[in-house]
């Protein structure tokens, strides 16, 4: 029996991209997936493909940047599913692409707002009963920009980073509560930001167009390999991991059975002097 079978996984972002593909490797597993995004049709969709593949969905439309409307989608879940056994944070946005100087700046604090800050407003409105059961995983999405600088992505990678130090602090507060809360950064996928990464032209760096080519022409990371490390970390198989930033391309499965050190895959920077 999958270790997923009749958990509560609630997934935001799930409507297109990683989200998506999280939603039905969780639900394809067991899990009754609670599916979080601001669009109907792409929920209707992510749903019907879940629920003809035999699995159990949810929809639940809100927009993470609305508190109110994040609180009322996760008690709906609540009271269809019970308790929430874990959080996978991937609503997100690229935001604008090109130099800083030229960015929109209502564009770029809207992907804050939306990569940042939705994820603070829906783990506030899912730990509380975590903490009270004294049980829960948080595994929120990072990626390009959030351990390296992106030039030509500031905003994006801003937020991503912005996650990682979010997840390490929250890991420290929720250690003695018995909730673990990880950063996964699911490589290169093609999705709808590969395209605007192409667009984009001269606009960024010609390795930013050769990477995003390869992806749009490969399909970039499968979907398994994501899927497997977001289920490692919301599994009680990472129960000794907490507050750690994991690359889909890490050798992570060595980690299940191995303590970590303090300073092993995380945001900070080792200095030799």
């Amino acid at each position: 029996m999958s270790e997923f079978k009749d958990r509560s996984v609630l997934i935001t972002g799930a409507g297109r991209g990683i989200g998506k593909r999280l939603a039905i490797g969780f639900a394809a597993a067991g899990a009754r997936v609670g599916l979080m995004a601001r669009s109907k049709a792409e929920l209707d969709l992510t749903q019907l493909e879940i629920e003809h593949q035999g699995g159990v969905a949810i929809r639940l439309r809100a927009d993470v940047r609305d508190a109110e409307a994040v609180r009322t989608s996760v008690d709906r879940m609540r009271a269809q599913f019970g308790p929430i056994d874990a959080l996978i944070g991937a609503a997100g946005i690229q935001g604008p692409v090109g130099p800083f100087l030229e960015n929109n700046s209502v564009q770029w604090i809207e992907t804050l707002e939306i990569n940042l800050i939705g994820v603070m407003r829906t783990c506030a409105a899912v730990l509380p009963e975590m903490v009270q059961r004294r049980s829960g995983k948080v595994v929120i999405v990072s990626g390009g920009g959030g351990a390296n600088p992106r030039p030509g992505f500031s905003a994006y990678a801003s937020s991503k980073a912005g996650l990682v130090r979010f997840a390490e602090t929250l890991a420290e507060e929720m250690r003695d509560h018995n909730v673990q809360v990880n950063c996964m950064s699911p490589g290169g996928a093609y999705t709808h930001m590969t395209d605007e990464i192409l667009r984009a032209g001269e606009k960024v760096s010609w390795k930013e167009i050769q990477d995003a080519q390869q992806i749009r022409l490969t399909g970039g990371i499968p979907a398994e390999k994501q899927i497997a490390l977001a289920m490692f970390l919301a599994s009680e198989r990472s129960n000794h991991i907490s507050g750690k930033l994991l690359h889909v391309k890490d050798d992570w499965k060595k980690l299940e059975n191995s303590v970590v050190p303090p300073d092993f895959y995380t945001l900070r920077r080792t200095i030799k002097v």
